[in-house]
């Protein structure tokens, strides 16, 4: 009897079945899926439905061809473009195309190619060749090469890839997201993107970058926003800033979601009426005039901010957007605060204090020239109870060798008040040591537990970077921080020092655990 014969009734339904096909192939069960779709003519469709859906490379649909149609070289690796396949020895394999598919085999390739939903490739992993690409394009004449394709994901795009992006897009195409490896020219990536809206008629997201400043990307990412389907456009981030025309509609989109603007100081500031915001990304190359054109506007969904500031003109940044969210109720939903800049910077704190939903905080500037951060045990301990959300916190960028001025103290006011926090970046200096820290001496092994067991924090990582250190210090520095943050994993260090304390706290979570499969009362390290 086939098996299909034997089949329970609930198994020919055709949502059931597909439902099962993805748990199997989401759950890592791939050989499993393919399996029971060779035994099953039910399960077939559903099974490479969900194998082939989503793909992170496009070798295994170049694959579909017969050996005979490639010309296999095999060479050391350079950076010629190849598509490499998988080798144990220490050289890329590249093909190229032999000769021209037949029907029968083009239709064999269009039987995966046509249950691709989502092809999210990165070009420096896995480059094809451009004589690959010029097949495939020929391909595409009368029909798109991946017909039902909705998402387009491609990361560290070479120049010479760009001409061939069109022969990935089709009308399903709701989302395009590519990310160049350097600034491509100008004209190359001007004529690509003013025919997105021609190809992708219903396109809703899209993301470019980066990008020249140039005035012939300008006006096409202009023409492209103008000429797409706004009704359906629900996030534009391309690195560029745009017309005065191009601004004034993108500003009072009342469906757009996410929004990356580039303002320069010749800029025309629109009046903003974005209601339905989440994501807002600003690049800015002057003052921060440009916040007046979110003064009073309702943004009560936006959640996540991010701030690139080119210029040195930053001055109280904080303190004005603070005062454009208290007026636009975005004080109240805002959970992800970024702002970038290169050039040293003293901020005041205290006007991020409303923000009391925040998960992640970061505020990154240089300590080049001398260091700027100004951060202590009060700014950090204001900031903890003001926030007690927060799962990231970064301040500055990674720390320098110039002694810090939050002590133990404000590291543990942050263990005390943000249980949630993961990720932590902040300058600070760990002295006094061998004082015992506040909360009395550590536990006797009569308490039956590890100290590294007790508070709750939930940090992970730890970024310290050249904080200075001195190498008799590394064992109760180590002990310190596990005291404070118990579940400490990784500490990002750039010095030696920090290196053996790194050690110590690895050392320190593998006899722990075995102490505590062993069934033990107490840690055979114990150190009190």
């Amino acid at each position: 009897m086939h098996f299909s014969d034997s089949m329970h009734t609930c198994l020919r339904v055709d949502e059931i079945v597909r439902l099962l096909a993805c748990e199997l192939v989401v759950s890592g069960g791939k050989a499993a899926a393919a399996a029971l779709a060779r035994c099953c003519k039910n399960f077939e469709d559903p099974v490479l439905d969900a194998l082939w859906g989503t793909q992170d490379r496009l070798l295994p649909l170049l694959e579909t061809f017969p050996e005979d149609v490639w010309d296999v070289v095999s060479h050391t690796f350079v950076s010629q473009p190849t598509t490499p396949i998988s080798s144990l020895l220490n050289y890329s394999i590249g093909k190229v195309f032999e000769r021209m598919p037949t029907t029968v085999e083009w239709a064999r390739f269009n039987k995966y190619a046509r249950r691709m939903h989502k092809l999210k490739l990165d070009c420096s992993k896995e480059p094809i060749p451009s004589d690959v690409l010029s097949v495939l394009q020929l391909r595409t004449l009368n029909e798109p090469l991946l017909p039902n394709l909705k998402t387009l994901e491609l990361k560290e795009t070479a120049a010479y890839m760009i001409p061939f992006i069109p022969l990935f897009l089709s009308r399903r195409i709701a989302c395009i997201d590519i990310h160049f490896i350097d600034c491509p020219p100008p004209v190359m990536v001007a004529s690509m993107i003013v025919n997105f809206p021609k190809l992708c008629p219903y396109m809703q997201e899209i993301s470019l970058q980066p990008l020249l400043d140039d005035s012939t990307i300008t006006h096409a990412a202009s023409e492209m926003l103008l000429t797409c389907n706004l009704d359906t456009l629900r996030s534009f981030q391309v690195d560029s800033h745009l017309t005065e025309e191009a601004n004034r509609v993108l500003f009072r989109l009342p469906d757009l979601q996410g929004l990356w603007s580039v303002f320069t100081e010749h800029t025309p500031l629109p009046t903003a009426s974005l209601p339905g915001l989440t994501v807002l990304d600003v690049q800015y190359f002057h003052g921060h005039d440009w916040l007046r054109a979110f003064h009073a506007t309702p943004l009560s969904k936006l959640t996540d901010v991010a701030f690139h500031a080119d210029c040195d003109r930053i001055g109280d940044f904080l303190e004005a957007f603070e005062n454009i969210a208290l007026t636009t109720s975005a004080s109240a939903s805002l959970s992800h605060f970024k702002f970038y800049t290169s050039c040293s910077w003293n901020p005041n704190y205290n006007s991020l204090l409303s923000f009391k939903q925040l998960k992640e905080l970061v505020v990154e500037f240089s300590c080049q020239g001398g260091c700027s951060s100004s951060v202590d045990d009060e700014i950090i301990a204001t900031l903890a109870q003001a926030m007690p959300k927060l799962e990231i916190l970064q301040l500055g960028k990674a720390p320098c060798q110039v002694p810090g001025n939050v002590t133990v103290q404000g590291l543990m006011a942050l263990a005390r008040h943000c249980p949630g926090l993961s990720k932590l970046r902040i300058h600070f200096k760990m002295d006094n040591l061998t004082v015992v820290l506040a909360g009395g001496a550590m536990p006797s092994p009569s308490d039956g537990e590890s100290y590294l067991s007790r508070g709750d924090c939930a940090l992970t990582s730890l970024e310290v970077g050249e904080i200075p250190i001195s190498d008799h210090h590394t064992l109760p520095v180590a002990l310190t921080l596990l005291r404070i943050f118990p579940r400490l994993l990784e500490i990002e260090c750039g010095n030696m020092v920090w290196g053996q304390i790194a050690d110590i706290i690895r050392l320190s979570k593998q006899v722990d655990s075995f102490v505590r499969r062993s069934g033990m009362t107490y840690p055979l390290y114990y150190l009190s």
